[in-house]
C-alpha cells in the first residue's frame, strides 16, 4: 500500500508526515477475517493499534454469558488505541461483520511514532475527543423517541463510514440486533421502525448485498436532528 493511499483511507494519519508513513506501513502487519470471525478477544487488548482497511467490525461488551454490541465501526475508522495506554482489565472483544482486512501496528511501535510525530500525537487526540462528544451525544438522546435515535444512528454511520451508490449512502445491512445495541432501543423496535423508514422510501435494504442505502438521507438527517 502507499503512503498516500494509507493517509486517505485514515483519517487519523492524515496530517502524518511522510516518514511517519513509512515507518508504520514497514512495522505493521495485514490481517484478513471472514464475517463472525473474532478478530480481537478481551485478553489482547492493548498489543496493538489496529486499522480498519475494508469492511465491517463491532466491539463488543461481555458480561457474564451476555454479550452486547457497543459500536460499530467501518473502513478508514481504528481500534485499540486506548488500550495500549491503559493497562486495566477489558471485557470487550471485536468481531468482523462482514469479510474484513486490517493492518495493526504493535504497541511499542505505535507509541514511539506517537513521540517522533507531533501532528500525529495531536490528530489522535482530536479524534477521541470526537468518539467522546459521541458517547456524550448518545447520553443526550436517551429520552428521545426510538426512531430519531436509530436515524442518528444511520446517519452517523453513513457520515463515518458510508460510500456513494447510485442508490444513496450505503452502508453494511447491519443485524436488527447490534443497531438495537449501539442505539440503545428494543430488538422489535428497531425492526419496526425499519420498516416504516423502508415504507416511506427514506432506506432501502438489499438483503442480497448485504447493504442498506439512506435513499433520503436528508430526511433522515431531520430526524435525527430532533434530539
Amino acid at each position: 500500500m502507499l503512503t498516500e493511499i494509507f493517509s486517505e483511507i485514515f483519517p487519523l494519519l492524515s496530517t502524518a508526515n511522510p516518514q511517519t508513513l513509512e515507518w508504520l506501513l514497514n512495522v505493521a502487519t495485514e490481517h484478513e477475517y471472514p464475517t463472525g470471525r473474532a478478530v480481537l478477544m478481551e485478553d489482547s487488548w492493548g498489543n496493538a493499534v489496529y486499522f480498519v482497511v475494508s469492511g465491517w467490525v463491532k466491539v463488543r461488551r461481555t458480561i457474564g454469558e451476555d454479550t452486547r454490541a457497543i459500536a460499530i465501526l467501518g473502513k478508514g475508522d481504528f481500534f485499540g488505541e486506548m488500550a495500549i495506554l491503559d493497562e486495566s482489565p477489558r471485557s470487550t472483544d471485536v468481531i468482523a461483520l462482514s469479510p474484513v482486512k486490517l493492518l495493526s501496528v504493535s504497541r511499542n511501535c505505535f507509541v514511539q511514532t506517537l513521540f517522533k510525530d507531533p501532528q500525529l500525537h495531536h490528530r489522535m487526540l482530536q479524534l477521541m475527543v470526537r468518539r467522546l462528544r459521541h458517547v456524550n451525544m448518545r447520553l443526550q438522546m436517551r429520552t428521545s423517541p426510538p426512531a430519531v435515535k436509530l436515524a442518528y444512528t444511520l446517519v452517523n454511520l453513513a457520515e463515518s463510514y458510508g460510500q456513494e451508490s447510485n442508490y444513496g449512502q450505503e452502508i453494511l445491512n447491519i443485524s436488527h440486533q447490534d443497531l438495537a445495541d449501539v442505539t440503545e432501543i428494543g430488538v422489535e423496535e428497531t425492526k419496526m421502525i425499519l420498516e416504516k423508514l423502508s415504507e416511506k422510501g427514506w432506506i432501502n435494504i438489499d438483503t442480497a448485498k448485504q447493504a442498506l442505502y439512506l435513499t433520503n438521507y436528508k430526511q433522515l438527517a431531520n430526524l435525527a436532528a430532533r434530539i
